[in-house]
Parts: structure tokens; C-alpha cells; sequence
């Protein structure tokens, strides 16, 4: 039998929500995290097909901000200009109201891999695209 699921389920990224510790960025325009496999060839006989072992994996993302305030050349420069890693934790809350509930993904152990300090440009609205790696991540809701 053919499943079929209503139009206005399909989730909307407008109600997309992301805390950085525990502060809310209101400005924020997305968020994507990616984990990628990494994976060996493993030679077989009897098969001309590849054979693959997962050996490792790659967690990266991007969060995708208006740019309102400093926030990230606050939490990040003063760790930097010491040698330190800042380290803390995502949140991604994407709660449509059509959907048949709410999906929250707890990203940990998020480093970002650059600091922009001036990127700006006349008559053009300011954006942050700011690139992050990870170490684990927890699924705190999902939709069903």
C-alpha cells in the first residue's frame, strides 16, 4: 500500500531555532550539521563489488546568522589570543506548527574553525556564515 502524508507536514525551516550554550540566537537564518562517513575499502573475493567498513567519521556544520552583534568575536578572540580552544554545545529546535511535532538535535563538543573579525560592505545587510566541527550529538525530540 502507497503511504501518503499531508502536504503541510512537510516542515518549514522559518521555524527554526538555535541556542549556542545557553543563549538563544535570535538572529540566526540556519543551521546545518553533517556527519560523514569515512570508510575503507575492504577487497573480498568472490565479488567483483567494493566492500566498505566505516573507520571513522567527520561531524561538521555551519550556523547561518544576520549579523546583529559580536557574539562570536566575544566568545571566541580572547581564547584564541591565548591558545585556547572555546568549546560548548549547540541546539537546533525546528517546531512547525503543521508538523506532527518538534525535532531537537544537541550538537557537543562544537569548535568553531574560523573567526571573522570584518566583512562588510555598503548597502549590503551583514551576514555570518560561521563553520563548526563536533564530536557527538544527542536526538532530544523527533518527529514521528
Amino acid at each position: 500500500m502507497k503511504k501518503i502524508y499531508e502536504p503541510e507536514k512537510v516542515i518549514n525551516g522559518t521555524w527554526g531555532e538555535v541556542w549556542v550554550n545557553d543563549d538563544f540566537m535570535a538572529e540566526a537564518t540556519g543551521l546545518e550539521a553533517k556527519v560523514t562517513l569515512e570508510k575503507t575499502e575492504v577487497n573480498q573475493t568472490g565479488t567483483l563489488a567494493k566492500g566498505y567498513k566505516i573507520t571513522g567519521i567527520d561531524c561538521k556544520g555551519t550556523i547561518k546568522l544576520n549579523k546583529v552583534t559580536s557574539y562570536f568575536i566575544q566568545m571566541l578572540s580572547d581564547n584564541l589570543k591565548a591558545g585556547k580552544t572555546t568549546t560548548c554545545s549547540i541546539i537546533s529546535n525546528l517546531k512547525d506548527p503543521d508538523s506532527s511535532g518538534k525535532e531537537r538535535v544537541l550538537l557537543t563538543g562544537c569548535t568553531f574553525d574560523e573567526m571573522t573579525l570584518v566583512n562588510w560592505e555598503a548597502k549590503k545587510l551583514l551576514e555570518e556564515s560561521i563553520p563548526f566541527t563536533f564530536t557527538d550529538w544527542e536526538l532530544l525530540d523527533a518527529i514521528n
